[in-house]
């Protein structure tokens, strides 16, 4: 997804690019790996761009790959094949800081030859010039930053003041993708409107992409998704039958407090529903479940700082019986990252049980 996103940005501002890596706008025009019989080495996620005497080529990496010296060397040697005379400029740009020390590795060296190959850390870089130029917006949230969410809403700025609504929305999509690598979706959602991206060009590709690199994956997780799913509704409409029968026809307030219950809730109300015998007592089981999720988010936030909306709504998934051991548990967390360990291993119980 993140090459995509890369390779559409080098291709669509190759000028703003050119700006950058080569210090003045030069027009660089498409060129395509087959020219180079470079099909099979990843050229799906190859960037090369020409003018008259220079190539450009690009590998934008969001983690170290073990084989990057050797591929620049290949390319390199590719590319005099075919065009003996032109300069060629090969930049290495890593998108998220890693302790690895492959990201400064700048050559490659086997006996009786030696090649050299550019690299950028685009956290070591300064947003400043990311922030002058729309075809390199996506780029700054990822550059060096003292609050990245203020970046963040800086860039949004800059991007509000686009006039073209097709780069406007092109760029803010790009933003968006790329700013998942550092910073947290609801953070996201909030600097970038959701409609301004969805008539992206690079918005719909990666809908599409992720379609089709995902479908097996996609179709696997989908299945499961609609397994539970189906399963939550034949529960909701199950307890909805025995509660019926239990305690008469319920208000239509009732009705949709119990749709919204998430699976392990329903199995909890179908437990407690043996002992009502009045619609007093679901309304206190359905308020009690309420105020113990309001209390455990409280004490959450409290403790580790504004939960993210996809944690916040595992949490608001959780049963009265998790929630309890979630405020045990919650002592001994001291990072948002235990939460999430603590949540994960509550949804693999929950997936083998069901």
């Amino acid at each position: 997804m993140f090459d995509t996103v890369c390779k559409f940005l080098a291709e669509t501002f190759s000028a703003d690019f050119a700006t950058w890596l080569l210090g003045e706008p030069v027009a660089l025009s498409k060129l395509s790996p087959s020219e180079l019989s470079l099909e099979p080495i990843r050229a799906d996620v190859l960037i090369l761009l020409q003018s008259e005497e220079t190539v450009l080529q690009l590998e934008f990496q969001s983690r170290p790959d073990p084989d990057m010296a050797f591929r620049m060397a290949d390319y390199r040697l590719r590319v005099y094949r075919r065009f003996p005379h032109k300069a060629m400029r090969q930049v290495v740009i890593y998108l998220k800081q890693t302790q690895s020390q492959a990201v400064y590795q700048t050559s490659f060296e086997i006996s009786g030859m030696h090649h050299e190959f550019e690299v950028i850390r685009l956290w070591e870089q300064s947003p400043t010039l990311f922030l002058r130029r729309s075809g390199l917006l996506p780029l700054a949230v990822l550059a060096q930053a003292d609050s990245r969410p203020q970046l963040l809403q800086q860039v949004a700025a800059q991007i509000d003041a686009i006039s073209d609504a097709r780069t406007q929305s092109n760029v803010a999509a790009s933003t968006a993708i790329l700013a998942g690598l550092v910073l947290d979706k609801g953070l996201i959602q909030q600097a970038l409107r959701k409609e301004t991206m969805q008539e992206s060009v690079i918005y719909q590709e990666i809908l599409a992409e992720g379609r089709q690199e995902g479908l097996q994956e996609g179709l696997q997780e989908g299945r499961q998704e609609g397994r539970q799913e189906g399963r939550r509704q034949e529960a909701i409409a199950l307890i909805h039958r025995l509660l019926t029968r239990r305690l008469g026809t319920l208000p239509e307030g009732i009705q949709v407090q119990i749709s919204v219950l998430s699976l392990v809730q329903i199995e909890g109300l179908g437990e407690a529903l043996l002992d009502f015998t009045t619609l007093t007592e679901l309304e206190t089981w359905l308020a009690q479940q309420q105020a113990e999720l309001a209390r455990v988010s409280q004490n959450l936030s409290r403790q580790l700082g504004e939960l993210p909306t996809d944690v916040r709504d595992e949490v608001q998934a959780l049963s009265l019986e998790q929630l309890n051991l979630l405020t045990v548990a919650l002592t001994s967390f001291s990072d948002m990252e235990q939460l999430k360990g603590w949540l994960q291993a509550q949804r693999v119980e929950t997936d083998s049980l069901v």
